[in-house]
């Protein structure tokens, strides 16, 4: 009943809520990107949700466009300032998510949506993660987020696909909320950015 049904229905009601409360915020930090990070303000990218159905993911984007003497663009250390990093230790770049949410690409509690080329490299259990719509957070986030490594993750995505209820749900909802209020786990130390997924790492 609530993984079919009352999910779904909590997902869009809260998705409604959050946007209308979160407006101010949603367009003061649009604004802010537009002049200090890129003219770009949303940052879209194929990903892999329920069933592996590809869909469009939006971020604010935290990350500038600087480029060196041959067009390249730089280290991703060297494009996210200080504007930026603010942006993710608040997780305010997860806010145009809500987006996905209401469109049903995206649950408000589920495994975090990973690249899509990492689909051919998942095991046989790795790939139960898409039995469940991703998540703007979720059990691995709640647990050490960019901080812990791939397997752990996998093992945090795999227990919520199997073990999805509505008391764990409340349970990530809360350790979220104490996470973002603590900034805690957003990346590693002396990474902007979370090391890519190999099938081994």
């Amino acid at each position: 009943m609530y993984r079919n049904f009352l999910k779904r229905v909590i997902d869009i009601l809260g998705a409604l809520f959050l946007l209308i409360l979160t407006s101010p915020i949603i367009i003061a930090t649009a604004i802010f990107i537009y002049f200090k990070v890129s003219r770009d303000v949303i940052f879209t990218q194929a990903r892999p949700g329920l069933n592996e159905k590809i869909f469009k993911i939006y971020k604010f984007k935290t990350m500038s466009d600087e480029r060196d003497a041959n067009g390249e663009l730089l280290p991703d250390e060297q494009r996210l300032g200080k504007f930026g990093k603010l942006i993710r230790s608040l997780s305010l770049d997860e806010l145009p998510q809500l987006f996905n949410v209401l469109k049903g690409d995206m649950s408000f509690i589920g495994p975090r949506p990973l690249l899509v080329e990492y689909l051919p490299i998942y095991n046989e259990i790795q790939k139960h993660r898409h039995d469940v719509r991703p998540g703007i957070t979720g059990l691995a986030q709640v647990n050490g987020r960019n901080a812990i490594s791939w397997e752990k993750k996998f093992e945090y995505d795999v227990y919520y696909a199997k073990n999805l209820s509505f008391m764990l749900d409340v349970k990530i909802a809360l350790q979220t909320i104490e996470k973002v209020l603590k900034r805690s786990g957003v990346s590693k130390e002396g990474q902007a950015t979370t090391e890519k997924f190999n099938g081994k790492n």
